[in-house]
This record gives structure tokens, sequence and C-alpha cells, in this order.
């Protein structure tokens, strides 16, 4: 699936019911110095001011002291990451110094001879890894990566008019030169390099990772673990680099990587102007983290001794951050806090019915029931969709037929089931359908895409033997309409 750039119930308990065997170890938030009325707090304003909040991991003194899934989204679902990926791939960075194969201070251009096609200039020569990881490499825009020229010749084609270290630029082509330079020193991707060295080590199970058209990790995005996962990850910055009394990052890179490398503003009311590290953020109130578009965050709060992991599809990445601070913060305390079974109760009550609210409407009318329509030749590679009755009264299955593959799914109102579909000509994914009538002519089937940010609003408008269907995105780098189409009763294209 192309999603606009380019699902099962949830619970949160404090004791989950789930175990991989290497989950990090389960508490009471008053145990660990935390009240649950200020937990409760938090998940209550955030489950009232954002209409896209994923999952929340609370972690104080190496414990979970609350978890919570917005349904379709569960604890087993991996989640794109975005640009929070690129935290895990300066680790990497750090790895490859400490076993010798490359250095801080080595030239960009020394990596990549084979895609220097002309006299690198003087400021392409000066740019070293350490400006890569900073996101200082001296670029005024991004360079492109696009599937016609190798992304590593894009990026050092591109124009440098700045002396690298003097001007900060968010830069993703920077991160997945870090990519690339770990796969040309090591001989292996990226995330097979990590996988001993991190994922094994901290319990992360199959995590996924892009690859360019290069075959080599995408770096700046594209991983997708769990999060949990995320927890972990913090959690091993937090102890400087030790998991299980085991070294498994350097200290002293930690310390390098979390420190303020770069100077990004000059506002203090903003987390976005405290500067930059080695491929991390840092933040208001002493912390730091990795993130990533839509809400993804690994927050570090080293004085507090604690990490917060939130997946999320939001609009706007900085609301997340102050309700963390505003709601959060007064919750912690030096000692451990007295029992509070009543705000307790609450919080768990409270956070077992967390969901992405449904579809709702009526039943479909059974004059739809039955009938194919077939969709003109689009960009999107939908050929044709058909509605039936489902498995169970109230239930409607509608099936797309995209590229030649078709996708059945069950929706109904009011609820989430789970399925596979494609949109946009991509691969299948999972996904959480839910479907009612919502006018005379209109009926509406919302599609989470539960591993990702993204939930797809799709209205099927009928008028006679015909139907327009749009589609809309909660969240989209650019607009989030995504496409209209128009489908008339009778064979698709492709059974012509």
């Amino acid at each position: 699936m192309k999603f606009p750039i380019t699902v099962a119930l949830a619970a949160m308990l404090l004791i989950p019911t789930v175990s991989r065997g290497k989950d990090l170890p389960r508490s009471t938030p008053e145990e660990q110095g935390i009240s649950s009325a200020a937990v409760l707090s938090f998940v209550e304003a955030a489950d009232s001011q954002f209409d896209s909040l994923h999952s929340f991991m609370l972690v104080r003194h190496g414990h979970v002291v609350a978890e919570g899934w917005w349904a379709p989204y569960h604890a087993e679902a991996r989640h794109s990451l975005y640009s929070l990926s690129k935290s895990f791939a300066s680790t990497a960075i750090g790895l490859a110094i400490e076993e010798g194969k490359l250095s801080l201070h080595d030239p960009v251009v020394k990596f990549f001879p084979e895609d220097l096609r002309a006299a690198p200039s003087d400021h392409l020569q000066a740019m070293r890894v350490s400006d890569l990881l900073r996101m200082a490499t001296g670029h005024q825009s991004e360079p492109p990566r696009t599937d016609s020229v190798p992304w590593t010749r894009s990026f050092l084609e591109h124009p440098v008019p700045f002396k690298p270290g003097t001007h900060f630029l968010y830069n993703t082509s920077a991160t997945y030169m870090q990519s690339a330079i770990v796969q040309k020193v090591t001989e292996v991707k990226l995330i097979d390099y990590l996988r001993p060295r991190l994922f094994d080590p901290l319990g992360i199970e199959n995590p996924q990772w892009e690859t360019s058209p290069q075959g080599i990790s995408t770096g700046g995005y594209g991983l997708s673990i769990r999060t949990e996962d995320i927890a972990r990850f913090g959690q091993l910055y937090l102890q400087k680099g030790k998991w299980n009394g085991q070294q498994l990052v350097p200290e002293k890179w930690i310390s390098e990587a979390t420190a303020r490398q770069t100077a990004t503003g000059s506002n203090p009311a903003s987390d976005w102007d405290q500067g930059y590290g080695y491929q991390f953020w840092r933040c208001r109130h002493g912390a730091f983290r990795g993130d990533g578009a839509f809400g993804q965050y690994c927050v570090v709060l080293p004085e507090l001794d604690a990490v917060i992991a939130i997946t999320s599809g939001v609009k706007n990445m900085p609301d997340v951050l102050n309700v963390v601070w505003d709601r959060l913060l007064p919750a912690f305390h030096a000692e451990p806090q007295a029992p509070n079974p009543e705000v307790a109760a609450k919080l768990k009550q409270t956070l077992a019915s967390l969901r992405i609210p449904p579809q709702t409407g009526a039943a479909m009318p059974p004059k739809i029931l039955g009938k194919q329509y077939a969709i003109a030749q689009n960009k999107h590679q939908l050929e044709a969709v058909r509605f039936e009755s489902g498995p169970a009264a109230g239930e409607v299955t509608i099936s797309l037929r995209c590229n030649g593959t078709e996708y059945p799914t069950v929706c109904r109102s009011g609820d989430w089931t789970r399925g596979r579909t494609a949109f946009s000509g991509g691969a299948s994914q999972p996904v959480a359908v839910s479907g009612a009538w919502t006018a005379d002519d209109t009926f509406t089937a919302q599609y989470c895409f539960y591993e990702t940010p993204f939930t797809a609003t799709v209205r099927f408008k009928f008028t006679g033997d015909e139907v327009l269907a749009d589609c809309q995105y909660n969240a989209s780098f650019g607009p989030a309409a995504d496409f209209k189409l128009r489908g008339t009763t009778g064979p698709s294209s492709s059974d012509k």
C-alpha cells in the first residue's frame, strides 16, 4: 500500500496477558513513585485531544507502570517509526566505530568513490561522518531519493553550499548515507548488523526495515517494531548502553549521541529548539528523544529515571509532547506513593476501553448488495469494488480488486474487524475495517492500517448504476485526499 507519501482488541494492563519471555518487568505506578491519578489525567487528556493516538508506555526505574493501545492497535503489532528509525541507525554507526570499522572524522566521499562522477567540491570533500550524524552536512536542500539514480550518487551530486558543520538541515538522505556506510564497511545490511548487537539482546523480535532500490536499509525511516521495543531501546540509552549487565553500546557514545551537537533554534518553549545530537533531539525538562513523523516517540528523562514510548497518527507533533509535560511530569515523586486502589481501578478500566472510534451508522440497503462496480483505469490500480452480505448479520463484505488481486474485507457499524487489503497499487497490508450507511446514498468505510500511522476513510456515494469513491487519510505529508474514482455496474476492465 502506498500511503500519502510513498487491526482486534487493545488493552491497557498493569500486568500483561501476553509475554514473549523477554518483557520488561511490570509494576504499579505508586510502587515506582508515580501517581495513578496523574497518569489517568494524561490518558484522558490524550484520548480527548487526539483522534489518532495509537499506543503509550511509561517506564520508571526499569519497570513498565502503564501501557495502553487504542484498538485496533495492539501490543503485538509492529508500528512504522518513520524518523525514529534514525536513532537506531546512528546507534549502528557508534557500534561500527567501536569495532574499528570507521571513525567520526572519516570523509564521506571515502566510502563511495564509484559514485563520484566529477571532482568533488571543497565542501563535499570536507563533509565527515560526524556531519551526517548531526544533520550539518552543508546542504541547503535535502538530496533527492528516486528510483532512477542510486541514492548515494544523488547525495554526492547534490550541491553543498555551506561549510559542513555550520548549517543545520534535517536531512533524511544523510541518515541513509549512514546506513550505506555501515553496509559498505560491514558487508551486511544495517538491520542485519544490528540484529545480533542490539535487536536480539534487547528481545526485539522480527524487526522490519525498508530498503532502497539498491538493497540498502533506508536508515532514516522504514523501521517497524513494537511499542515495548521502543521502550526497551529508550531504557538502554537511559542505562547508558548497559543491558542485563552487558555493555551493548559504549557509554561514551550514548553521552555524545544524546548531547547537543548542533544548535537548532533559540525558543526555550519549543522542543525542536533545544539542539540536536547524533540523530537524537534534545528536549525541555532535561530530556532527549528520538521521534518520527505523525507522532512516534521515544522520550528519555534521565533526571526522572523514566522512558515514555508513544505511537500515533497525529498532525501536530508538538501537541503530544505538551500533554506529556503538562500531565505526566507532575506524576513523578522521589519515593514510592501510598496505594490508591480506587483511582488505580479507574485507570485500568479507562485504558482497557481505549480505541480509535469506528465508523457508525445504519446497515447497508439490500439494493447495493451483490453489485460489482467496474472502475475506469487509474493510477491507483483499483479495478473494481463489490458489496455483499457478510458472514454474520449486519456485516458487509467489501471486495476491492487492486492490480488483479481481490481483497475482501468484512466490516460492520461500531466495531473493527481484521483483514488485509491494498490501496493505490501497493502490497497488501494488515487492516481493520468498520463501515456503515451514513446517508441515504453514502456508505462510509474506515480502513485502519494498524501497523502504520494511517487510517483511510473511503466514502462510496451511489447514484443509479454508478458509485463515486473518495478517500481521505487522517494524516499525510501532502494533501490528505488520496483519490476520487468513479465506478459503474458490470464487469471490470480486467474482465473484458
